[in-house]
């Protein structure tokens, strides 16, 4: 059985939904399973060893073009191959991390419109790319795809099955008519998807309730990291007491309220400090510097270390170094990877209670739960963590067992492979 894992290329940034992609599809074929991994928009980024074909299909230059000028959507493919070269698509991502997400409708709802929309030579090449391939399943990459689905089953005929990494942050991002418009598209098209594998049992329940999913096609498998990494060198920080943030620096992740709680801390005398790691793209530099200005005049940056984009190396080293780790997302987060390399590295969390993190926490005991967006939540925790070593310690120790225990690439590699198996079996019959 081979499968055709398509992945939504994030550019010059590590995104969380391209990283557990590459590590399915990278821990399949260590697994001697037959995946060939292709890539859309962007090349893929991740801080592991990438998988990825090649080729990139929906070139993030040519969307736009032939978004914007009907010219190009008549040229030939050897110039479509020109504009999609890895040179321009590092030139777009830089371009794409500076345009808000509000600003995308236009082009979301054209990508959703499929074979009617101004990207139809796209799913051409694409359609062409995967009968190369001859593969048994199509995986997309999420919603924002669906309107591929009916076009591809038709000319591949095989099942195919959907990846749910969290769209509906960016689509209720987009301004009207197009979040609607772009609602009704997924809404119509999804019933063309055979299957669909969510990350946590929330976006499960959350994109039946709100795309109108057939529930007995929803199959939820829990994200996996290569826990060998992060286990080998638990954490074992220094003092004073480090406090962590580990992703994207924009609004909807919550840096500010985390500002706000450590403010909050250092102000009822705290000896602790902030370490801060996460990639700054055009849009969150002006949220950074408003953040950074505000503890400036407050007196605190001497106390905050700003580490911006880490690599894998560095990412572990950061993690060595927290006592704890919160990202306070504004809104209910589909997945939290974060969480999940923290607690393997054995820094206990503090999350809002909403979202994927009940469940992350409650399946392995690595941290504790507070009110949403509610700095002072934040930092009652922090300060109830900095109190008790024995506590500290105690989840610290359940987050490394548990994460082991439940969420490897091991284990979500083989919970795919056998949603795939499902699909494959049935086409056959």
């Amino acid at each position: 059985m081979r499968i055709a894992y398509l992945v939504a290329g994030a550019g010059r940034m590590y995104c969380g939904a391209c990283m557990r992609d590459n590590r399915v599809a990278a821990t399949l074929v260590e697994q001697g399973r037959d995946v060939v991994v292709v890539p859309l928009y962007m090349p893929v980024r991740t801080d592991e060893i990438e998988v990825s074909h090649e080729r990139v299909y929906y070139g993030g230059l040519n969307v736009y073009l032939q978004q914007k000028s009907a010219l190009f959507r008549h040229t030939p493919w050897i110039v479509d191959r020109l504009l999609d070269s890895d040179t321009l698509l590092h030139g777009v991502g830089r371009l794409a991390a500076r345009t808000r997400t509000t600003d995308l409708g236009q082009l979301t709802v054209s990508i959703l419109a499929g074979e009617h929309g101004p990207q139809r030579k796209e799913l051409d090449k694409l359609i062409a790319g995967l009968a190369s391939i001859k593969p048994d399943v199509v995986n997309l990459p999420n919603l924002m795809f669906a309107g591929t689905a009916r076009t591809l089953k038709d000319a591949l005929h095989v099942p195919i099955v959907c990846t749910l990494p969290g769209e509906d942050v960016f689509l209720d991002s987009l301004a009207e008519p197009y979040r609607q418009q772009a609602h009704e598209l997924i809404c119509a098209n999804v019933r063309y998807i055979d299957g669909f594998i969510a990350p946590t049992k929330y976006y499960a329940a959350h994109a039946v309730e709100k795309y109108g999913l057939n529930d007995k096609c929803m199959h939820m498998v829990p994200m996996g990291i290569c826990v060998e990494d992060f286990v080998s060198s638990p954490a074992s920080p220094e003092e004073p007491f480090t406090i962590g943030y580990l992703a994207a620096i924009c609004p909807e992740k919550g840096l500010h309220v985390l500002c706000e709680a450590f403010e909050l801390l250092r102000e009822a005398g705290r000896d602790c400090r902030l370490r801060v790691a996460g990639y700054v793209g055009g849009v969150g530099r002006e949220y950074w510097a408003g953040i950074r200005n505000h503890l400036q005049d407050k007196g605190l940056m001497r106390f905050v270390d700003f580490v911006g984009e880490v690599d894998r190396d560095e990412k572990l080293r950061f993690l060595r170094s927290l006592h704890v780790l919160s990202v306070p997302t504004v809104y209910p987060e589909a997945k939290g990877f974060f969480v999940l390399e923290a607690m393997a590295s054995g820094v206990p969390v503090v999350q809002p209670g909403r979202g994927s993190f009940p469940e992350l926490i409650e399946a392995t005991g690595g941290g504790c739960l507070v009110d949403p967006g509610k700095p002072s939540a934040f930092a009652h925790a922090i300060a109830q963590l900095m109190d008790n070593e024995t506590l500290r310690t105690k989840l610290a120790h359940a987050a490394r067992v548990g994460v082991q225990e439940s969420f490897t690439d091991k284990g979500m590699a083989n919970e795919t492979w056998s949603v795939y198996e499902q699909y494959h079996k049935t086409n056959l019959v």
